[in-house]
Parts: C-alpha cells; sequence; structure tokens
C-alpha cells in the first residue's frame, strides 16, 4: 500500500476489532483507505492492532459507543489523525438471547443502547467532519431479525428494525449535504461469536430455512459494505439490503424440497 497522504480516503468501522467489523476494516485497507477501528474490547483490539501493525493506515480507538461523551472524543481524535472520514460503518452491536417476559429492562435499554443510540450518536459526531470533506457514505449494519421476527430476540430484533428505519431518517436528511446512509441486514454468518452462541440445533434450522443452505462469511458481508460506500453506489441513498442467502424470502417447505431434488 502507498504512502497515505491528506487526500487518502478515511473509514471508520465501530465495533471493528473482530468479525464483520475487521473484514470490512480490511476490505477498506485493501482499497486504499485508511481505517479508524472503533471497539470497546480495549484487549481484542489491541491485539487487532498488533496483528495489522500499520500505523500509517490504522488507527484503533477505543470506544463505547453508546456514551455520547466517549464518541465524540474518538471522532475528534480520528479527525485530529487523519483530518477526514469518508466512510462511517456502524456496526458495534450486542445481543441478549432471552424470552420476553425474563429479558429485564436493564438488558433491553442495553442492547438499544449499542445497537441504536451507538448508530445514532456516531453518525452525528461524524457527519460534520464528513461534510468538511466533500460528504461521504454511512453503512448501518442491522440484521435479518430487523426485518422478521424469530424466537428470544426482542430486544435485538427491535433494535434492528429500529435502526433501518434510523437509516431513512438520516438519508433523507443527510443526502442533501451529500452524505449517503444505506443499511445491511445481515443473515447468520460464520464468525467467532456465532461458532459460540449458535448450537448445532439452531445451524440445522438456519439451513432449513436458506436457500442457498449455508451461513455467510465476513467478507461477503464486508464486500456489500464497500460497494454501498464505493463511487458505484453514489445513486442509492435510504436502502436496505438483505444479505442473507435468501432468507429473508423463504417460508416452509425448503428440506421437503431439497427431499425431492435428492
Amino acid at each position: 500500500m502507498s504512502a497515505p497522504n491528506e487526500t487518502t480516503p478515511v473509514a471508520v468501522i465501530t465495533g471493528g476489532a473482530r468479525g464483520i467489523g475487521l473484514a470490512i476494516g480490511q476490505w477498506f485497507l485493501a482499497h486504499g483507505h485508511r481505517v479508524a477501528l472503533i471497539d470497546i474490547d480495549a484487549d481484542t483490539l489491541a491485539k487487532t492492532d498488533a496483528a495489522l501493525n500499520d500505523p500509517q493506515h490504522v488507527l484503533a480507538v477505543h470506544c463505547d459507543v453508546s456514551s455520547p461523551q466517549q464518541v465524540q472524543a474518538a471522532v475528534d481524535q480520528i479527525a485530529a489523525t487523519f483530518g477526514r472520514i469518508d466512510a462511517l460503518v456502524n456496526n458495534a452491536g450486542v445481543a441478549v438471547f432471552k424470552p420476553i417476559a425474563e429479558t429485564s429492562f436493564e438488558e433491553w435499554r442495553h442492547v438499544l443502547g449499542t445497537n441504536l443510540d451507538g448508530a445514532f450518536l456516531c453518525t452525528q459526531a461524524c457527519a460534520p467532519v464528513m461534510i468538511k470533506s466533500g460528504g461521504g457514505s454511512i453503512v448501518n449494519i442491522a440484521s435479518i431479525s430487523g426485518l422478521r421476527a424469530s424466537t428470544l430476540r426482542v430486544a435485538y430484533g427491535t433494535s434492528k428494525a429500529a435502526l433501518i428505519h434510523l437509516t431513512k431518517q438520516q438519508a433523507v436528511e443527510l443526502g442533501n449535504v451529500g452524505i449517503r446512509v444505506n443499511a445491511i441486514a445481515p443473515g447468520p454468518v460464520e464468525t467467532e461469536m456465532a461458532k459460540l452462541v449458535h448450537s448445532v440445533a439452531i445451524r440445522s434450522d438456519y439451513y432449513d430455512a436458506i436457500p442457498l443452505n449455508r451461513y455467510g462469511t465476513t467478507e461477503e458481508i464486508a464486500s456489500v459494505v464497500g460497494f454501498l460506500c464505493s463511487p458505484a453506489a453514489s445513486y442509492v441513498n435510504g436502502q436496505f439490503l438483505a444479505v442473507d442467502g435468501g432468507f429473508d424470502s423463504a417460508g416452509v417447505g425448503l428440506p421437503t424440497l431439497r427431499s425431492r431434488a435428492a
């Protein structure tokens, strides 16, 4: 990668220390960007920063995106270091998998605070910096759980559905100042978190409901985010795209269809 200069574009990725966020950061690095990785997990963030070993192009920032003060301090640090922001990916997210009756208000607020408030705060803080360098693109990472309900996701699914509508609100206003805002709704993705959370039975349930009959990869998610932030998507604004192998389109009957085909 060539040495950066003041015109080298900058991408900010929240939840960037691992999984989908890290894959998105690596996509931007491979496509000529400088990258700021924001994460609340200081230890994992430090390990990722050390592994990337590219201080000219990578800035690791420890931050809780649900805190207005921490978000503003993080964005101020990024602006002071890189001088501009061209893309923001609101990827930081948490989940609580419990029945409605067993989900506490504190758990509800924790999930919405990170998944929804975080995207609101980071966009609000980054937009003025983006405007100074001519605009840019924001992608909010929602979820298929924001499009269709499923069990044990009252807080998570609600936060992601709200994030999709927040995307539209942001797109309408920020589009007027040259900032496009879109969202993607990933289905199940092969991450370390999924391996910990998804039991064999849950994985089987997903395979039964996904026409492509598999989980997605972090690289597949990252490439869609990259497209939405690229000039190739210059007239795409206020949209959400399910990146889910057809899960949102599927009803019942896939296992029966497969058995007949076999």
